[in-house]
């Protein structure tokens, strides 16, 4: 009991809760253009094959590693004198967050459903944008032992928002409106904007390592280009902030870096495909949108939290790999609750049962995984490096879920579900097999600081 209770201080930690304030502004706008926009749309009368189709706005997330390099490199002008690079950015995307969602708020979607998918856009751009720099931040701000408890604190923040964003939305235009509930999601962008010009900016040193790779690429190629010295500075910031992360993950990982991406990109691609048409199912099958927001919001956030909290402590006690496997396991299996689900009118009952198992597999699985995509960065390139691990993550499961309004028509929802829970056996495999296989240093934290001072991972 006592190493239980030693576990849960980690917890208490300032940085680990005040991580938390940022999770929520992360994920604020994720369910607006997501399955709130579904449920938005589904009430519109648009057809399920088109509110698929509107899911490839989250594409965007998926994408955000082209212009991660800008985020991590590039000093804003102002903003980035005023506030420093991490939180200069995060305050730029949350007032292109706030504009999008005013934007939708007042585009009617039967009249013009093209300029709902424009301000989507921009929600989902600015808030990709926001992403890379507090995912770069959450790594920064805290040593090793402390990520997986900041990955919980995240993501209570994150379920936090999804509730507001997801019931509170749905609660809104059940009793208001849809457009006074775009509204007042935009007007909840404040918390984001509070807590970044309140935070302090995270120290950031280049490690020993680190600092000879860039070296090392800049004499290999730059002694080759006779360019003018406007172009070279260029060329080098090209060098330094987009090919040297790279160049830094296959060195110090060789071919096991393959074995890696291919376990983050097929990890998540079962609930994702699974999500997109969740919340039309439960209208489908004769649930209200304040039975929706009751169970599948406020009661589920209580299982996800739940679900959290354990994977941060089981991950401290039993370790990053076991825990990735039973929860790459537990999100497969659940996803084929659904599929049963479907077979059964609408109970309140049984849906309680479904969400209760899905939303603490899912709890659990997303702490563990974000803490295992922390381990792999190197800090003197966390915007770029997490941006491209979490948009390789989602990029499959966004694509594959745009089709899920076709599945849907053609097959039903149960052979869906049951399609959905089958792509989680590929990561439970590759998983089972990295297990095997893993070196020590593929699944710990790059060198970064003062740690790096004394170790070199390549070695």
């Amino acid at each position: 009991m006592a190493s239980w209770l030693k576990s849960a201080r980690i917890y208490a930690h300032p940085r680990v809760l005040g991580i938390a304030f940022l999770g929520f502004s992360a994920g604020l706008p994720f369910l607006l253009v997501f399955s709130t926009l579904s449920a938005w749309l589904t009430d519109y009368g648009i057809s399920r094959s088109t509110i698929g189709f509107f899911s490839w706005i989250g594409i965007t997330y998926s994408i955000k590693v082209f212009w991660a390099p800008v985020v991590d490199r590039l000093r804003l002008p102002v903003l980035g004198r005023w506030l420093g690079q991490r939180r200069s950015w995060m305050l730029l995307a949350q007032l292109g967050i706030a504009a999008g969602l005013l934007g939708m708020a007042y585009t009617d979607p039967a009249a013009d459903l093209t300029a709902v998918a424009l301000f989507g856009l921009l929600v989902a751009f600015a808030s990709a944008t926001q992403d890379i720099t507090i995912d770069a931040y959450r790594i920064e701000a805290v040593e090793e032992e402390r990520q997986a408890a900041m990955a919980a604190s995240y993501i209570f923040g994150y379920r936090l928002a999804l509730l507001v964003a997801g019931a509170g939305a749905l609660y809104i235009a059940e009793f208001a409106s849809w457009q006074i509930a775009y509204i007042c999601m935009a007007l909840a962008v404040i918390v984001g904007v509070v807590t970044t010009l309140t935070i302090a900016e995270p120290e950031k040193n280049l490690a020993i390592a680190t600092a000879a790779l860039e070296e090392r690429v800049l004499a290999f190629s730059m002694s080759r280009a006779h360019w003018p010295d406007s172009l070279r500075r260029v060329g080098e910031w090209f060098l330094r902030a987009v090919v040297c992360p790279f160049i830094d993950f296959f060195e110090r990982n060789g071919w096991f870096a393959f074995l890696l991406l291919g376990v983050i990109g097929l990890y998540r691609i079962s609930d994702i495909t699974m999500g997109v048409m969740a919340i039309p199912f439960y209208l489908d099958l004769g649930f209200s949108k304040s039975e929706i927001a009751s169970i599948v919001k406020v009661f589920g956030f209580g299982m996800t939290l739940v679900g959290a909290a354990v994977g941060g402590m089981v991950v401290v006690r039993f370790g990053l790999e076991r825990i990735l496997l039973v929860g790459a396991i537990l999100v497969a299996l659940t996803n084929l609750l659904f599929a049963v689900m479907a077979s059964f009118p609408a109970d309140e009952f049984l849906l309680m049962l479904v969400i209760s198992a899905d939303n603490f597999s899912g709890g659990l699985a997303n702490v563990v995984f974000i803490a295992f995509l922390s381990s792999l960065t190197n800090r003197a390139y966390t915007a770029t490096q997490y941006a491209l691990f979490s948009s390789l993550m989602t990029l499959p499961g966004k694509f594959i879920g745009g089709y899920a309004g076709v599945m849907v028509d053609a097959f039903g929802y149960s052979s869906f579900f049951t399609y959905a829970a089958a792509l989680g056996i590929p990561a439970i495999v590759l998983i089972m097999v990295l297990t095997k296989l893993a070196r020590p240093a593929a699944i710990t934290l790059a060198p970064s600081g003062a740690d790096a001072l004394r170790e070199d991972r390549r070695s």
